[in-house]
């Protein structure tokens, strides 16, 4: 299952579990968020406009920073004008924790394998083979 979920002006596809590099958002670290959906995906087919109108994407954000420094440089000829700046557009990374009703399960814990009961054959050694030493003599 995926949805198309839209923010900032750009549309986002993502399944449950993933990360996403968005818009910079006004909250904090660890905070939960809601996207709007625009399509969403499943067993059932596709679905689109108003059958998918009350369904929300739920994410939680995972961190924020800035992205790599971009240089904007604009030049007129013939006039002795230059100008030279940087630009670094920030950014927030959110886990997709759910779309619609359909949650994130945690995934369950391993268990350990059953061991297995040593059994009491000895192997027998092989005999030792001379050396290349005691062969050259």
């Amino acid at each position: 299952m995926y949805a198309i979920f839209e923010n900032g002006g750009k549309q986002y596809k993502a399944c449950i579990g993933d990360l996403v590099k968005v818009e910079k958002l006004n909250a904090k670290v660890g905070e939960t968020v809601e996207f709007p959906v625009i399509l969403v995906a499943d067993e059932k087919g596709v679905q689109v406009a108003n059958e998918v109108a009350s369904l929300k994407v739920k994410a939680e954000i995972v961190s924020e920073g800035k992205d790599k420094k971009i240089i904007v440089f604009k030049y007129k000829p013939k006039k002795n004008e230059r100008k030279k700046q940087g630009h670094r557009q920030p950014y927030s990374i959110v886990k997709v924790t759910a779309i619609g009703e359909a949650v994130a399960e945690k995934p369950a814990q391993k268990k350990a394998p059953a061991k297995k009961p040593a059994t009491s054959t000895t192997a027998k050694k092989a005999p030792a083979t001379k050396t290349a030493k005691a062969k050259a003599e």
